[in-house]
């Protein structure tokens, strides 16, 4: 796959048979997302054999060259937004949030705003140089629901941080899975890095970073069980990859997950205990936030 150098695509089709140029470009291009390159096309970015290609679905045919320069992106700076946030705790070096599933941690590009960054920001002042990213020093996916360090400070953020580097600090994590196990416990050691298949996955691969994962049988239903989950390390994706690994995708999964699945809002995943040691004090501070009611409610039917 390419990556783009000073904003220039050159791609040349040799294929028999004819291909989507939308296709191509996505399994060429590592940088660019689907949705993105669909909008260049049709913005009439994208030039095949020197003219001007609008449609997606343009069949491509052997010896086609393939020629689009990315318009610059907007530099992305977080604003703050009033949106509620659950703040499980604050001090003058940290806080602690408990994320709603559905809400993006950070700006980047297709979510410039109404993310937990820009909620932080309101509520309370963080000093970062990180003007994206500022405070975060850990991140959980969209649809993942449960608990977050915030750092408000450098001080506190390098130590945070030192700390997951380490592998000195809590994550625990419950999930609704699919199927039952026979052992109670178990500990997942596979690498993961991006798919070789789908660039918008995760995988186990043979050149992936370091993963490990421990999980332990809490409860089992039909077809389903409750897990808890500790990360020792954190890596994208890493308990849904983990867990789809070993034949137990978690619930509601979109990627990892098999289409019949327990109906909710996204993947059955909630980081539900944090720890660490203070920045300051040095003091090993612990909190514990039970799952959204759909969590609850879910795991309610399943018992009965």
């Amino acid at each position: 796959m390419k990556k783009i150098v000073n904003n220039a695509i050159d791609l040349t089709f040799e294929e028999t048979s004819k291909a989507r140029l939308d296709k191509f470009i996505d399994e060429q291009v590592e940088d660019l997302t689907r949705s993105q390159i669909s909008k260049f096309i049709k913005d009439g970015e994208v030039f095949v054999n020197g003219k001007i290609v609008t449609k997606t679905g343009y069949k491509l045919v052997n010896g086609d060259k393939i020629e689009f320069t990315v318009p610059e992106e907007q530099p992305i700076e977080a604003i703050p937004q009033d949106i509620p946030i659950d703040v499980v705790y604050e001090d003058e070096d940290v806080m602690v949030v408990n994320k709603p599933q559905g809400m993006v941690v950070h700006p980047a590009a297709g979510h410039r705003d109404h993310t937990l960054v820009n909620a932080i920001l309101y509520h309370s002042k963080i000093h970062d140089d990180d003007m994206v990213r500022p405070g975060i020093v850990h991140r959980i996916d969209k649809d993942t629901s449960g608990l977050l360090m915030i750092a408000k400070n450098n001080q506190a953020k390098q130590s945070l941080m030192e700390q997951l580097k380490e592998k000195t600090n809590l994550r625990e994590y419950v999930a609704i899975v699919h199927g039952n196990f026979k052992e109670k416990k178990g500990v997942i050691n596979a690498p993961i890095g991006r798919s070789n298949s789908d660039r918008k996955k995760q995988a186990i691969v043979d050149n992936g970073r370091h993963a490990v994962t421990h999980f332990e049988v809490l409860e089992q239903f039909n077809g389903y069980a409750l897990v808890k989950l500790n990360l020792e390390t954190g890596r994208t994706h890493q308990i849904r990859v983990h867990m789809q690994y070993i034949g137990h995708p978690v619930a509601g999964d979109p990627l990892y997950g098999p289409k019949h699945t327990l109906p909710g809002n996204g993947q059955f995943l909630h980081a539900q205990t944090l720890g660490f040691d203070h920045p300051r004090t040095h003091q090993w501070m612990e909190f514990s936030v039970e799952p959204p009611k759909i969590f609850q409610d879910t795991l309610e039917k399943l018992r009965s």
